[in-house]
């Protein structure tokens, strides 16, 4: 059989303001795993007292963000009203649709202490039909999500469908994420039935089709091929994909739409304060004037 790996995607290093993620898609050789159009890395991080994520309210379009932790906690504030802590193997899903406001900081109480942060942040793009839906934000916590039985592991389904079971959350497209903790040896199917597929390596080293990869590293693989991911070590890996983008999409800041007048729109209503804002929250993060993708 030939090589199912079609791509390797190796993260790039981003500051968001005193802490460092892994920015893993947008990439020039894959710029979305089906629905996934944004995928960053953040820690494994340790804060000292006083120190922790700070982001200031900023708005999104044209898309949902899936906030996943393994460590640590982050507050969560919304143009909508929602206060919600976010916390290990909870999700955190919020909709931006024609547009929503949040912030994302450390907890006062959390950042009384030395404490950590690690965790997943990524982008879903919305479909053409629901690219200005309403926003709107769900929680669903750890005890709610379908847990997995698959090569004498647990794997914990975080949203889609996947080996017969579908999570909680409302999506807006076929697709399957995953949390697979892998003990070394493991032996741990990735599924079928999605066009677009993909494994990203959070901690230690596994192996697909005979090849090594290791933390940090995306593996897209080819539709309708088994293809099994082998933990050479103690390990974690996220299970990812889904049908493609009906279309291409522009990505400018936190903006995502299939129209490049829509994000000009978007970027003026944001220089001139015409999203709503974060209930007690006056700051936020000034339009820059160049994106990084």
């Amino acid at each position: 059989m030939s090589n199912p790996v079609t791509t390797v995607i190796n993260p790039r290093d981003r500051d968001l303001g005193g802490f460092s993620v892994r920015r893993v898609l947008p990439a020039a050789q894959q710029r979305t795993v089906g629905p996934f159009v944004f995928f960053d890395h953040m820690g494994p991080a340790a804060f000292p007292a006083g120190k922790g994520v700070n982001v200031r309210p900023h708005p999104h379009i044209g898309l949902a963000t899936v906030t996943y932790l393994f460590e640590g906690e982050i507050m969560h504030r919304d143009s909508l009203g929602v206060e919600q802590a976010v916390r290990p193997g909870d999700v955190n899903w919020m909709t931006a649709g024609r547009g929503i406001v949040h912030s994302e900081r450390t907890a006062a109480e959390v950042n009384a202490v030395e404490h950590r942060l690690h965790g997943i942040q990524s982008w879903i793009g919305l479909p053409l039909a629901d690219e200005e839906t309403d926003p709107s934000f769900f929680h669903h916590g750890a005890d709610s999500l379908p847990q997995i039985a698959q090569g004498g592991v647990t794997l914990r389904l975080i949203a889609g469908t996947a080996f017969g079971h579908t999570a909680p959350v409302k999506t807006f497209s076929p697709m399957f994420y995953l949390d697979a903790p892998l003990p070394a040896g493991a032996l741990v199917p990735l599924p079928d039935g999605h066009e677009e597929r993909a494994v990203y390596v959070v901690d230690g080293e596994v192996s697909i089709a005979g090849e090594p990869y290791t933390s940090g590293q995306m593996v897209v693989v080819a539709p309708d091929v088994d293809v099994s991911i082998d933990a050479v070590s103690d390990s974690r890996a996220m299970l990812l994909g889904g049908a493609p983008m009906d279309g291409p999409r522009h990505i400018w800041w936190n903006f995502v739409s299939s129209s490049q007048d829509r994000i000009e729109q978007a970027k003026d209503d944001w220089k001139n304060q015409r999203f709503d804002g974060v209930a007690g929250d006056d700051e936020f993060i000034p339009l820059p004037e160049t994106s990084q993708p």
